[in-house]
């Protein structure tokens, strides 16, 4: 880097929001040897759902250089419930990678700290007021102070400062509406209890409204929540709504007898939406910030992490090459981020209109391929070409890029 540059801008690059896609991106291009900062609204630990690991995360997770096992429940696989026939089907998702469920408070702090560990000028409690993305340089305005660099990365979350500034953030109106949970500890030792946390898999009773998740964490806590499709009953709240299905479901009388609920009931909405401007001049957009979906599937974390490797790796080509002012800069990797997005969208899609569970899930138990083609996409295997059921359900639906 010549010295006219290094007078003319703070950073090479600044990112703008901590959590996991944010402090990948600001590890992997401190690791190049870029000057980074990152810069989060809010103060690690806080409280976010999405516990629950994809395997294909793993090798992002090895370029940064931490241990995801440390003080977190090994996750075996998913196992997918209609409790009022009492099927079940489970899929092995730790096969080829290992994955884990894990609380993601701690955990987010962990790969903040990492960033500056590699490296990265890390600030907390600074909010983002103004940016300006010019030919020649990026203006950004915070709460306490003023930078100038040579690249954004937005890794904002559902904030989407980038998407709603441009104006490119679109709604998928047919998935899930809002999420509503909580967390439980003391489980009590029963047969059905210590099954779930001896494999650590993900629960998911799917019921008349939506789905349950029922996700093992260390130290014998579950998180429960439960994701309205569906329109919610005008006669209770959300939090009586919570409690109606928590109680009606019998896997979970089981779980939660004697068990103490100890954090508040949440509620998430404003969900599922695309990006129609991921990327543009000086700026690129990862995890949320370029895309949310239905969670039914624990793809959020698993586009973090993939989507900000695949923005640090782009970036940093372009600040090497003094390409970093081409607006098309990340054009080359549309077809791999949209195979991973378009896939887990359809596959949730199919999820509410046409019955999956009972039509191809509790099917594929007399199908060995179609039941390993079914864990591969659950396991974020998304950029291998040999999988029939992913080929399908794009060939069925053309998606919007």
């Amino acid at each position: 880097m010549s010295n006219d540059t290094q007078h003319s801008f703070d950073y090479d690059v600044v990112v703008v929001g901590g959590g996991p896609a944010g402090s990948t991106a600001a590890t992997l291009l401190a690791q190049y040897g870029h000057k980074v900062l990152l810069l989060e609204q809010g103060k690690h630990p806080r409280f976010h759902i999405g516990e629950s690991m994809l395997p294909f995360s793993e090798p992002v997770v090895q370029r940064l250089g931490i241990d995801w096992s440390e003080g977190n429940q090994f996750k075996s696989g998913a196992v997918f419930i209609d409790e009022a026939t009492g099927q079940r089907m489970y899929f092995p998702l730790s096969v080829y990678r290992k994955t884990y469920q894990l609380e993601r408070a701690p955990f987010d702090q962990k790969l903040f700290q990492n960033a500056a560990k590699h490296g990265a000028e890390t600030r907390e409690e600074e909010k983002v007021l103004e940016v300006a993305c010019l030919p020649e340089r990026v203006d950004i305005v915070t709460d306490r102070g003023r930078y100038r660099s040579r690249y954004l990365v937005d890794a904002t979350g559902r904030s989407a400062l980038m998407g709603r500034k441009n104006d490119g953030i679109d709604r998928i109106g047919n998935l899930g509406k809002f999420a509503v949970y909580s967390h439980f500890d003391n489980i009590p030792s029963n047969e059905e209890a210590d099954e779930l946390f001896r494999s650590g898999s993900i629960y998911v009773p799917v019921v008349d409204i939506g789905w349950i998740w029922i996700i093992p964490l260390s130290g014998r806590r579950l998180s429960v929540g439960l994701v309205v499709q569906k329109e919610r009953p005008k006669d209770c709240s959300v939090e009586d709504l919570y409690r109606r299905y928590v109680a009606a479901s019998p896997i979970l009388g089981r779980l939660l007898g004697g068990a103490e609920q100890f954090a508040p009931i949440r509620t998430e909405a404003d969900f599922s939406y695309s990006n129609q401007r991921r990327h543009g001049l000086r700026y690129a957009c990862c995890g949320d910030a370029a895309g949310f979906l239905d969670p039914v599937f624990s793809s959020g974390v698993f586009l973090a992490f993939t989507s900000a490797a695949r923005v640090a790796d782009r970036v940093h080509e372009g600040l090497v090459e003094g390409r970093e002012a081409d607006p098309d800069l990340h054009v080359v990797d549309d077809e791999a981020y949209l195979l991973s997005f378009n896939t887990m969208r359809v596959f949730v899609e199919r999820f509410y209109q046409s019955n999956i569970v009972h039509n191809l899930f509790f099917e594929a138990d007399r199908n060995p391929e179609l039941k390993d083609q079914i864990a591969r996409l659950l396991s974020g295997d998304m950029w291998a070409d040999d999988n029939a059921l992913q080929q399908s359900l794009l060939a069925g639906r053309r998606m919007a890029g």
